[in-house]
């Protein structure tokens, strides 16, 4: 099977090679940029519910208006809306906490959604949501990460500062004028947005790991916060190109490489970090 497939130059000479390789770095710069946030605020857990959210969403909009870019995106956005919202509502109006009951809202949602989306015949597109097919990206696909990507960076590095002051010390935050909810209210927006540009390239059950890993490899290697998200976008990026020139020859998923190579990193950082890895003195106390 692998004898037959063209030559990996071969292939990046067509279009839609090179479509996948700048997704690869778009939306990974985007997502490893983002995972600071997620890392500093310890919300890994959160984001991974999200993600898995989205699927409802889609099914709900392609039950109610067919199957189109724009409806799923939609359908997506309302989901997330829906579940994270929803949670904070049912814990201050219950004994719950907002995990508990984001848990009960995804996992219900979750399955609902895939049930709806199994009576549909789309099963091919239910494979590329669950699991991505970056290869597959048309042109309005590319657009949209491209402009959630742009809109996410630039305003996570101008609000950089103050979310810094937010996320290390909150009451010291407020008590300098700091807009503490609109932060909260838009860090959770950008995360969203982020998470739906990287459903095509990864699908709802691995974006996590593409917003979690870039950052929390950084955090195993430098005390600089900042650093998170410059180090975070670069190891989202780099991992991703990597893992596309990796599952080519070897006939694998460009998606799931790319959380395999961004996970392999993590545990190169783990084990070998100077200050924090496994064999150093920190790491050994």
């Amino acid at each position: 099977m692998l004898a037959d497939l063209p030559s990996l130059a071969d292939f990046l000479a067509e279009p839609i090679a090179k479509r996948a390789l700048l997704a690869c770095l778009m939306i990974g710069f985007a997502n490893g940029f983002v995972s600071a946030f997620v890392v500093l605020r310890k919300s890994a857990l959160k984001v991974g519910t999200l993600s898995h959210a989205l699927l409802p969403g889609i099914a709900l909009s392609v039950l109610m208006v067919g199957l189109s870019q724009w409806s799923a995106l939609a359908g997506a956005i309302f989901a997330a809306l829906f579940v994270g919202l929803g949670s904070i509502f049912l814990s201050r109006t219950s004994r719950l906490d907002q995990d508990t009951s984001m848990g009960i809202l995804y996992t219900t949602a979750f399955a609902g959604g895939y049930l709806i989306l199994t009576q549909l015949n789309v099963r091919q597109k239910l494979d590329e949501w669950l699991f991505g097919s970056i290869v597959g990206m048309a042109d309005s696909d590319m657009w949209i990460a491209f402009g959630i990507s742009a809109i996410a960076v630039l305003t996570l590095t101008a609000l950089q500062r103050p979310l810094l002051i937010y996320l290390f010390e909150p009451n010291i935050a407020a008590s300098l004028g700091v807009p503490v909810r609109f932060l909260n209210y838009a860090t959770f927006g950008i995360t969203i947005l982020v998470l739906i540009s990287s459903l095509q390239a990864v699908g709802c059950i691995l974006s996590v790991g593409l917003m979690v890993a870039p950052a929390a490899t950084v955090y195993l290697l430098t005390n600089n916060a900042r650093a998170l998200f410059w180090g975070g976008g670069l190891i989202g990026a780099f991992g991703s190109a990597a893992a596309f020139f990796l599952s080519y020859p070897l006939g694998w998923s460009v998606s799931a490489s790319i959380i395999v190579v961004l996970g392999g990193l993590f545990l190169l950082a783990y084990i070998f970090s100077p200050r924090y890895g496994l064999f150093s003195k920190r790491g050994r106390v």
